[in-house]
């Protein structure tokens, strides 16, 4: 497996970290390939059941490395839409897989570094990331689904402003946007992303599924079809294990203890 992407397990929490830091983690055909893999490997992997997402050095992800692009190589992420949608899939993954993905953003998050870190269900940044879009800067559209989540976490209006302007924005901002759930210092952001990953990996993860599930759902359909797809997934939920476990918790007074199922 190619060293541009590392993979680390704490528990049952996996790190995916890029790993081109003299390139600000820009997403070469070989980046691609083996984050796709990795991130693959983790949304697989049983006994993990949380995912952090970060950057090696000072970037996050400075998006598509442009010096590879239109090279001719056979895993430019730009030579057809079919090998891009495929290298899209890890961007499905960080949204979809059954279990929670977290970004952080130990620095600058640009172009399709940007889409990556939008489809993680949550954002911790380091005191000094830098959040833009970058792709009208050098007359691309956008691409690993940023402009969908995007729209949704900021509203319509201001997705468009942020795309058609690539107007940068600092930690507090994108916090203040709601991009981001958490800012902290640089040197704690290691820290602060596993102890939130593992608090996460403690609990009910099936049922943390099931929610993702919802807001995927609920963002296709209207109102009444939601309702009926959460009741469903509320029913499925209340005959598990860590449901039956957390009320006798709940009633017994004691902090429950999940198992994922």
């Amino acid at each position: 497996m190619s060293d541009t992407v590392r993979y680390e397990t704490d528990g049952a929490v996996a790190t995916v970290t890029l790993n081109r830091p003299d390139a600000l983690n820009a997403m070469s055909g070989e980046l691609l390939e083996a984050l796709l893999a990795r991130v693959q490997e983790a949304a697989d992997d049983d006994a993990v059941r949380c995912v952090v997402l970060t950057g090696a050095g000072r970037a996050f992800c400075s998006g598509g490395d442009l010096r590879g692009i239109g090279a001719g190589d056979a895993l430019d992420p730009l030579a057809n839409a079919a090998q891009l949608r495929r290298f899209e899939e890890t961007s499905r993954l960080l949204a979809e897989m059954p279990k929670p993905a977290i970004a952080a953003v130990n620095g600058a998050a640009a172009g399709a570094g940007f889409s990556l870190a939008l489809a993680a269900d949550l954002r911790l940044a380091a005191e000094g990331a830098r959040f833009v879009t970058a792709f009208a800067r050098v007359g691309l559209t956008g691409d690993f689904g940023g402009s969908w989540q995007l729209a949704r976490i900021v509203g319509l209006a201001r997705a468009k402003e942020l795309y058609l302007l690539g107007n940068q924005l600092d930690a507090a901002t994108a916090q203040r946007l709601g991009l981001v759930t958490r800012v902290v210092p640089a040197e704690a952001l290691a820290e602060e992303a596993l102890a939130l990953a593992r608090r996460l990996a403690a609990g009910p993860t099936a049922a943390y599924a099931r929610m993702k599930r919802n807001f995927a759902h609920g963002a296709e359909q209207g109102f009444a079809d939601a309702l009926t797809f959460e009741a469903e997934g509320m029913i499925a939920a209340s005959r598990t294990e860590d449901f039956r476990n957390a009320a006798a918790a709940f009633l017994e007074r004691r902090e429950p203890e999940f198992a994922g199922r």
